[in-house]
C-alpha cells in the first residue's frame, strides 16, 4: 500500500471547509432530503446525488443542513441499495479489466491490475460484512460478478 521508509512531506490533503466563507443556504432540510429522495428514484446513485446538488441546486454540503448523509436519508425514506457504492464501481472495475484480458491475454501489467482490484474488493467486503452492510454469507465469484 505504501513504501516502507516513506516519511510525509508537505501539507497536502483533506482539510475542513472555513466557517466563514460560505454564504447562508436558504433551504430546509426537509427540501433538501426531498431533493434527494426524488433524484435516487429517478435513478443516480449518493455520490452522482451529491455531485447534482453542489452544481445544480447550489447545495454544497447535504450534511451540514440535514445532519445526515446521504445514505442515511435514503435508508429513511426506504431506498437502500444491494452492496454498497464503492464495492459496486470496484466490482465493475474489475469486469472492464477482465473483459480486456480476454482479447489481450499477454497484458502482464493488467493482470496485475486485476489481482489488485480483486485484492481490494475481498478487503472491502470483508469490512462491509464485520460492520453488517452486507450479509455475512456474500462472496465475490468472478462468475457472478456481471451486475449492470
Amino acid at each position: 500500500m505504501g513504501r516502507i521508509h516513506a516519511r510525509r512531506k508537505g501539507k497536502s490533503g483533506s482539510k475542513p471547509r472555513p466557517p466563514g466563507l460560505r454564504p447562508p443556504i436558504q433551504v430546509s432540510p426537509e427540501e433538501v432530503e426531498g431533493l434527494v429522495v426524488k433524484l435516487a428514484r429517478q435513478g443516480y446513485s449518493p455520490s452522482m446525488i451529491g455531485l447534482l446538488l453542489r452544481d445544480q441546486y447550489a447545495i454544497p454540503d447535504v450534511r451540514e443542513i440535514t445532519g445526515k448523509r446521504i445514505t442515511q436519508i435514503l435508508e429513511d425514506h426506504g431506498i437502500k441499495f444491494d452492496i454498497p457504492e464503492d464495492l459496486a464501481n470496484l466490482i465493475k472495475r474489475a469486469q472492464r479489466i477482465r473483459k480486456h484480458l480476454e482479447q489481450h491475454r499477454k497484458d502482464y501489467s493488467n493482470k496485475r491490475a486485476l489481482m489488485l482490484v480483486e485484492s481490494k474488493i475481498r478487503r472491502l467486503a470483508k469490512y462491509y460484512k464485520r460492520i453488517g452492510r452486507l450479509p455475512p454469507d456474500w462472496k465475490y465469484e468472478t462468475a457472478i460478478a456481471s451486475f449492470g
